[in-house]
């Protein structure tokens, strides 16, 4: 794509002309104390006649200017914002940290449940396909309201097995961040006790929580072979309890070796 002839074609169908564009860019560049936002008329005339990258300083004016979303017109430049997620879970970092689930285009439709099966039991196992009667175009706008997105989510680190085998690393878990108080004595087994997610100077922790005096205790799961650490009120600060968890119960690589080994099942006679 001309990516300088497409911004060009744009501007004439607006009728806004180069010195137009230099003007109102001057006004954000002064509103902002920034000449990077600047649009020279020069720089905007070499601009269109050639498939240069401008800066995200001029890019913004130029979208301000043109009344566009600066999201339209990254892709005349080869930026796809539509792979950003897809990449931002290729390379997930090895340390547990708090995800961001907000969607770049509120415009945009998601496929969502919109009227389920009234034979199916929520009590027992079964695929989601057949639960969900009807399947609809629901805005993200409107998602973004529901109560669905109450709390906040987080990432358990690829390298973190502090809570392991109970939350494996790669897992993704609901934070309730109205529940932070510590509950002591009310749960029986590890699978009752409340798991907390924790945020620490040098980054987070998901862990069962003791509070002694002024200090939180951060307790591993004991198969995890992991240190207890201690930390004052003022290195740690519980964020909420973890009330959900989606996770994978075999590791992608694991599962890939298995089904390379042949199978030893005898043979018949």
């Amino acid at each position: 794509m001309n990516s300088g002839k497409t911004l060009k074609d744009l501007r004439a169908r607006l009728g806004i002309t180069v010195r137009e564009v230099e003007e109102e860019s001057q006004r954000i560049a002064n509103a902002q104390s920034n000449p990077e936002f600047f649009v020279s008329n020069n720089w905007l005339t070499r601009l269109e006649n050639s498939n240069a990258v401008p800066s995200i300083h001029k890019l913004f004016s130029l979208s301000a200017v043109y009344r566009v979303r600066l999201s339209d017109l990254l892709p005349m430049f080869g930026i796809d914002l539509g792979l950003l997620q897809k990449y931002q879970i290729e390379t997930a970092p090895s340390r547990t940290h708090l995800v961001n689930l907000e969607e770049i285009d509120a415009t945009k439709t998601a496929t969502f449940p919109v009227r389920f099966d009234p034979g199916f039991r929520v009590e027992e196992t079964n695929l989601v396909s057949r639960m969900v009667q009807v399947w609809g175009e629901v805005p993200i706008a409107l998602l973004q309201q529901l109560d669905i997105r109450h709390g906040q989510y987080g990432f358990i680190g690829l390298q973190d097995s502090t809570m392991y085998p109970l939350l494996r690393p790669g897992s993704f878990v609901f934070i309730d961040d109205h529940l932070r108080d510590i509950r002591a004595s009310q749960w029986r087994t590890e699978f009752d006790r409340p798991i907390y997610f924790v945020e620490l100077r040098s980054g987070y922790a998901c862990c069962w929580c003791e509070r002694r005096g002024d200090e939180l205790l951060l307790i591993p799961h004991p198969l995890s072979s992991r240190p207890h650490r201690t930390f004052s009120a003022h290195e740690a600060e519980i964020i909420g309890q973890v009330t959900a968890v989606a996770m994978r119960i075999v590791d992608p690589i694991a599962a890939d070796s298995l089904s390379k080994i042949p199978s030893q099942l005898p043979k018949r006679p």
